[in-house]
């Protein structure tokens, strides 16, 4: 039986992750602090459901704290590691910027670590879209340069790329990197604009529409992005031998079993596209106020996906509104059944 160990579990990714896992007959190891970063009510609802199954056993505990990971990975033995857990928000950064610098660098650190120890046969950790910062070439190819951050959390999570990479080389640790573009869906986080427009609209509260609507996304379905991470466990990066060249439109690095892969759907809609999609569910007109882009934003993500689709076969390709009205309906149901909780 795989073991893997899923880091940040309760979080909307992990959750996600871990039900699919399991449902393929896999033994999963996860881990989280259930922190506040956002409402923790959420999280503790999605643990409640990965707890109720016989394959999900849960450690309580903070990635970044020292000697954690390095117990978890001996106890766990994972034969696959994701690495999921981080803070997570470009703007929630800008006003917090030691808890990305202690989760996401810190903690990311610590994990290196114990795999170091403890070397599964594949870690495959989160990045994100947000890395490509500033760089006006798009779509975005894994090779492009990532060298102007415009956020504290890009600039965090790039520093994990640099870190997991050095780790690669010395240790000879098979690492893939996903860079994650908008994901949405069932579930997902309160603090992105999916959650934040459907509850909105739906208590009668006007929508905030920054640059003006004019702004572009590519939002990825949460089915789709599991999808492509878990299709990609099997491929595994291999230091090029003597003489060997990395294909065409390949990350791979030329001195370590490491790679970087997008997972995006390849097509971005925009701002105002994803707002009517959100008003066609929920059969409601938004009251929209637009100000002006905010502080580490970008106006526009557009992966290019062929790399995934070369290493797996898989592109995304849910549409937005099949992909919004799924979460729609789950949020009716969701807060149906929670509205009288305590």
């Amino acid at each position: 039986m795989t073991k893997v160990l899923v880091t940040g579990s309760a979080g909307f990714i992990g959750y996600h992750l871990a039900l699919r896992l399991m449902a393929q007959g896999m033994q999963v190891t996860g881990i989280d602090a259930l922190t506040e970063t956002y409402n923790p009510e959420l999280k503790k609802a999605r643990l409640s459901r990965l707890m109720d199954q016989p394959g999900y056993s849960h450690v309580a505990d903070r990635i970044e704290a020292p000697g954690v990971m390095q117990t978890v990975m001996a106890d766990a033995q994972p034969d696959i590691v994701v690495h999921l857990a981080a803070e997570a928000g470009v703007r929630a950064s800008v006003e917090f910027p030691r808890d990305f610098l202690n989760a996401n660098v810190n903690g990311t650190f610590e994990l290196l670590e114990a795999a170091r120890a403890h070397p599964p046969k594949h870690l495959l950790l989160a990045s994100t879209s947000s890395a490509y910062g500033a760089n006006p070439e798009m779509p975005y190819i894994e090779t492009a340069r990532t060298d102007w951050p415009v956020s504290f959390y890009a600039a965090t999570k790039k520093a994990t790329e640099v870190f997991a990479h050095s780790h690669s080389h010395i240790y000879d640790l098979p690492i893939t990197m996903f860079r994650f573009f908008t994901v949405y869906g069932p579930w997902g986080r309160p603090d992105m604009a999916c959650y934040l427009f459907t509850d909105a609209i739906m208590n009668d509260r006007p929508i905030r529409i920054f640059n003006h609507g004019k702004m572009r996304r590519d939002f990825v379905y949460i089915d789709d992005l599991i999808e492509g991470i878990v299709r990609l466990f099997d491929a595994v990066p291999v230091r090029l031998g003597e003489g060997q060249e990395i294909a065409p439109g390949d990350s791979l690095s030329p001195v370590a079993p490491f790679r970087v892969v997008n997972i995006g759907k390849s097509a971005p809609d925009t701002l105002m596209e994803f707002v009517t999609a959100i008003e066609e569910a929920t059969g409601r007109e938004a009251e929209k106020i637009f100000e002006d882009l905010q502080q580490g934003d970008v106006i526009a993500t557009w992966a290019d996906a062929g790399l995934l689709q070369q290493l797996t076969g898989y592109k995304p390709a849910t549409p937005v509104s099949e992909g919004v009205s799924a979460f729609v309906d789950w949020y009716r149901q969701y807060n149906g059944q929670h509205i009288t909780a305590p």
